[in-house]
């Protein structure tokens, strides 16, 4: 199976407060082209969130689509998702590299340039950079980064390098303009009533940003 590392990223958070169940949102934006998602939901149980996610990878194994599970790697596992995601203050990313096993994915968020090396140095699948602008589903965030951080550190790491944090379709052309591998989105997807429209809005933006270079057909095999 082919492992998409480029493009459209969508994050699937409740705490979004979507219009619409999660698992309609997934295959919708699959539907319209997304090939790889995020499972986070910061508040559940462990139950809750078992069945949330089990419901989400079901329908992305359907759709033939990469599905992640943010923070907990005990989840990722128990739903045999594709990989995991974890963040600077979560697990450290070679423990969850021992605890995933050499066959998943996982990502790593950063910050700045510091965080980016380090990232660069351990190896992940890939590497979260942000908060590019201020984002909508997140209060205590890092410092905002900006696009001239994103350009910063694209020179420091040859890793997929997915840009998130406050990217909507009037900015993402800038953001993949300056080095971006991918774009994480989540209010812009998860708000919207119009989910295959907005994410044929997104891709086309993204594929017109970066002439002679398909964000949407590039992967990363196992």
């Amino acid at each position: 199976m082919k492992r998409i590392l480029s493009g459209l990223y969508v994050v699937l958070d409740p705490a979004s407060h979507p219009p619409r169940p999660l698992v309609d949102i997934l295959k919708e934006a699959a539907e319209a082209g997304v090939r790889l998602f995020q499972y986070r939901n910061k508040t559940a149980s462990m139950k809750e969130a078992y069945e949330e996610a089990r419901q989400l990878k079901a329908v992305a194994s359907d759709y033939d689509v990469t599905f992640l599970v943010n923070d907990r790697c005990d989840l990722a596992l128990a739903v045999d998702a594709d990989g995991v995601h974890v963040g600077q203050d979560d697990m450290p990313y070679e423990y969850a590299r021992r605890f995933m096993g050499p066959h998943k994915l996982i990502g790593l968020s950063t910050h700045n340039p510091e965080q980016v090396k380090e990232a660069d140095r351990l190896q992940p699948n890939y590497i979260g950079f942000g908060p590019i602008f201020e984002p909508r589903s997140k209060q205590n965030h890092d410092p905002i980064v900006g696009v001239e951080g994103l350009v910063t550190v694209r020179s420091l790491t040859t890793l997929p390098l997915f840009a998130i944090g406050g990217i909507t379709l009037d900015n993402v052309a800038a953001v993949c303009k300056a080095g971006a591998d991918g774009i994480a989105v989540i209010s812009a997807v998860m708000q919207t009533k119009d989910v295959k429209g907005v994410v044929r809005q997104f891709m086309d933006l993204m594929q017109s940003s970066k002439p002679g270079e398909s964000l949407l057909g590039s992967g990363l095999g196992e």
